[in-house]
């Protein structure tokens, strides 16, 4: 059973009538590719012509409406009166009138946390971009350069005074460098635009760690938490983030000859599994072995980490402003500073890229100091 396809009009203001196709069955939308019977061909008729040329404008108007109507009808029932190269015309205009702004949404759903939050943001400052209206055929080098430019000079969409900070900058044009990737492998875009245009260059963020001889001092202090205690110096000594503290299970603690102390668990930013060495030191903090499905740090809630943390450091006489979060960064540091390699630092804090990992090199107080000490001459 063929397609039917109908010219229809539909009244609206000033007295006119617009065109519209009605498509029975639905046919996918050449924009989004969902199921649609409409098909707005943005051509008027006036309902009662007033002059000649009014008269003129319906006629006109009404043969080139049939003309489509018929080109369409032809497209959906009689695909074989086209060639192949005309075949693979209409497919490629079709691609191309598709919103990649709902592309990128689609993408944008299907990851998780705060990934998700992440595509979401970028997804934001292109539509406000674009207006809400860009097509795949409107994707070339030149917009990706102008959208850089864009996220580098605007302000944040919740803020009238402060701009983007670079590092943001940086994650939404990597979004849309993802999306136009993907959109090359699916088919959308017959070049790889992403291979294309540069990524912007990351800024350099320092982070607040603690050294050894601070963390040695916030040890002889006393803890509001016993709890806390446990986890500040678990998170120093292994890396592992709060979140991950929580979630942790005895049965992701290993034990065994070949492999010393391992922790198998997920990252819960990344939700990528990973395996990370510990130290015998950071295994003992744990204390006695419970029940494999029993969570290694019952209890622990997110006053230990913002009430609690920052009064231990005060009353150490620690005047640094750090988070909980910061003794990942600690621990990254620390392991520089000790000798470690970059490449098993990278593999023990499962970070995805080496570039994530020699940031600590960049942050280590010792290491610049010696290297500052490291050519003398004989003066």
């Amino acid at each position: 059973m063929g397609i039917t396809v109908k010219l229809r009009q539909k009244s609206i203001s000033g007295n006119r009538h617009t065109l519209y196709l009605d498509f029975y069955p639905a046919i996918p939308d050449p924009k989004s590719g969902n199921p649609t019977r409409r098909q707005f061909l943005k051509l008027y008729l006036f309902d009662k012509p007033k002059n000649p040329s009014d008269k003129l404008h319906n006629k006109e108007t009404k043969q080139l409406a049939e003309q489509i109507r018929q080109k369409r009808d032809n497209q959906v029932n009689k695909p074989e009166i086209y060639t192949d190269f005309e075949k693979e015309q209409l497919r490629l205009r079709e691609l191309g009138n598709r919103s990649f702004n709902e592309y990128f949404k689609q993408l944008a759903d299907k990851r998780k946390s705060s990934n998700h939050d992440n595509w979401i943001s970028a997804y934001h400052y292109l539509v406000v971009f674009t207006k809400g209206d860009l097509k795949f055929a409107d994707l070339n080098e030149k917009f990706c350069d102008e959208f850089k430019e864009y996220l580098l000079n605007t302000k944040r969409l919740k803020s009238d005074t402060k701009t983007l900070s670079r590092n943001a900058c940086v994650s939404y044009f990597n979004k849309l460098k993802a999306a136009l990737k993907q959109a090359f492998k699916d088919g959308f875009l017959q070049v790889n635009l992403n291979d294309k245009i540069e990524q912007i260059e990351t800024g350099k963020v320092f982070k607040n760690t603690l050294t050894v001889d601070e963390l040695n001092k916030l040890a002889k202090t006393d803890c509001p938490s016993p709890l806390l205690r446990k986890a500040t110096f678990f998170s120093a000594l292994t890396g592992v983030p709060f979140a991950e503290m929580q979630n942790l299970l005895w049965s992701n603690i290993e034990v065994s000859e070949s492999a010393g102390l391992v922790i198998r668990t997920t990252r819960q930013k990344t939700h990528k599994p990973y395996v990370s060495n510990i130290s015998k030191q950071a295994y003992l903090l744990l204390g006695d072995p419970q029940h494999p499905s029993d969570k290694v740090f019952t209890g622990l809630s997110n006053k230990d980490r913002y009430d609690k943390f920052p009064l231990w450091l005060v009353k150490a006489g620690i005047q640094k402003k750090l988070t909980f979060h910061d003794l990942r960064h600690t621990y990254g540091t620390n392991q520089i500073d000790a000798g470690t390699d970059i490449y098993v630092l990278m593999g023990n804090m499962a970070h995805s890229n080496v570039r994530y990992t020699q940031q600590y090199g960049h942050q280590s107080d010792r290491r610049k100091k010696e290297a500052a000490e490291s050519v003398k001459l004989d003066l």
